[in-house]
């Protein structure tokens, strides 16, 4: 069976020449993304473990927020 990285590869090789450089940034870019956001869901449930978040009530922020722009 091959492995996802050589499937990727057979597939760069299908594209026509000009295609495969924006291809490959294209999937750089998405890899970048998911890093990202798997970094801010770790964060997310390490704040959670650490009880360093409270419930948050949107309707009150908004009535704060509008409160707090009336002077």
């Amino acid at each position: 069976m091959k492995t996802t990285t050589q499937r990727a590869a057979e597939a760069l090789e299908l594209l026509p020449e000009d295609m495969r450089e924006p291809a490959v940034a294209y999937l750089l870019e998405q890899a970048e993304k998911f890093r990202a956001l798997k970094e801010q869901i770790t964060e997310g449930i390490a704040d959670v473990a650490a009880g360093r978040i409270s419930e948050w009530n949107f309707g009150e922020f908004l009535r704060e927020a509008r409160n707090s722009n009336i002077k």
